[in-house]
């Protein structure tokens, strides 16, 4: 079986006989050796009898979600090469033999693309023509560097092998994310092919909702990409507050006749700063998570860091920026009742030191939990690869 159709269905009667013939009349044309799969996911309407006449493989999913039924159409799937697509005739399966060819060509993934071919009237609404589909993709390709110009189109071809090191989890429309960011990560040669996408044939309202799962793609790739949910926001809290801390610790500044920073200011530079520290902390869960349970295959220089770096390390910085903090802290206090107990005058100092005292402690008990996360003999990340 050189190649296997596999289409999602739930209550696609209307329209899934015609995607089956057109699969298999391609398979005919081209002379390919293929079965069509129908994954169906508890269809009411007849879709499993009209799918079993026209000669498809069945296999029911009693687990609801997109990704839940192209996962086990898969698995039950023969074909050395997969090629998928919905069942509302939106793709036209007479296309087949096009993927197939591309993946012989040596390719492991090849994406249709709407934008590059055509896009009928009343095929796709406005904001997911103009808004949902290019915002997504671009955001796609900053995380994950995967290059593509659609990558949400329903129609995709694929080899079993790069599936089968992919190891998708999504049970619901975030499948089509998690499959693209999966095969970047695997370094995976991935192309695209200009297809057509038409006017729907369901006659029925459309499973897809549009902004709940575009905000299901949102969270996945986020989840997916650390470095900008956690890492970058961290970083840029925690350079801002320590310029600010730093700039006001001599005394107040003028910005201008009518504007001056003060002592106030510099409380919101030590907030910051601690924030700033506090998401670096759950940035860095997220990646030897990450790193953990195989989400990230990337080699990249903080990997190597947690690798290295010991436990013991994380505890020394820690705890000396704590006595360092403690040390700066006790020193006003010494002053302080030196004076008698009077006014206060070292706020300034009080900040200082007791931001780092502060910073101290979150370093000491994330280098635990980051051990921890890590299941490490030594290091944050213990004996996981980097390959």
């Amino acid at each position: 079986m050189e190649v296997s159709v596999v289409i999602p269905c739930l209550n696609e009667a209307n329209s899934l006989a015609i995607c089956v013939d057109k699969a298999a009349e391609a398979f005919r044309k081209a002379g390919l050796s293929g079965e069509v799969v129908v994954a169906d996911n508890g269809s009411t309407d007849g879709s499993v009898q009209i799918a079993e006449e026209h000669g498809a493989h069945v296999v029911g999913v009693p687990q609801r979600g997109y990704g839940a039924a192209l996962r086990a159409g898969i698995a039950a799937a023969r074909g050395s090469y997969i090629v998928m697509g919905d069942a509302d005739d939106s793709y036209d399966f007479s296309e087949v033999p096009r993927f197939v060819e591309t993946l012989r060509k040596g390719h492991d993934v090849v994406m249709g693309n709407r934008f590059r071919g055509e896009i009928k009237p009343r095929a796709m609404p406005w904001h997911h023509k103009y808004v949902g589909n290019p915002g997504l993709t671009a955001l796609l390709n900053l995380f994950f560097h995967a290059g593509i110009g659609d990558s949400h189109c329903g129609m995709r071809g694929f080899t079993r092998a790069i599936y089968e090191r992919m190891d998708l989890r999504s049970t619901g429309m975030e499948f089509a994310s998690e499959f693209i960011i999966k095969a970047a990560q695997l370094g995976a040669s991935i192309t695209e092919i200009p297809i057509t996408l038409w006017p729907d044939k369901r006659g029925r309202p459309p499973h897809l909702q549009s902004f709940r799962d575009g905000w299901r793609h949102l969270r996945f790739m986020l989840l997916y990409a650390p470095n900008w949910l956690f890492l970058l926001p961290g970083a840029a809290f925690l350079a801002a507050g320590l310029f600010l801390v730093f700039w006001l610790l001599p005394g107040p500044r003028q910005i201008s006749s009518r504007v001056t920073l003060d002592v106030h200011t510099m409380i919101f530079g030590m907030i910051f700063t601690l924030l700033g520290v506090q998401i670096l902390s759950i940035g860095m869960f997220a990646k030897v998570f990450s790193y953990a349970e195989r989400f990230d295959r990337n080699t990249v220089s903080l990997k190597r860091v947690l690798k290295r770096v010991k436990l013991e390390t994380g505890l020394l910085v820690g705890v000396t920026l704590f006595l360092v903090g403690f040390a700066g802290c006790a020193w006003v206090t010494w002053k302080w009742i030196a004076g008698g107990f009077g006014p206060l005058h070292e706020v300034r100092q009080v900040l200082f030191w007791s931001m780092w005292l502060f910073i101290g402690v979150q370093i000491t008990f994330a280098s635990f939990f980051l051990s921890m996360l890590g299941i490490s003999r030594g290091t944050y990340i213990g004996d996981y690869d980097l390959h």
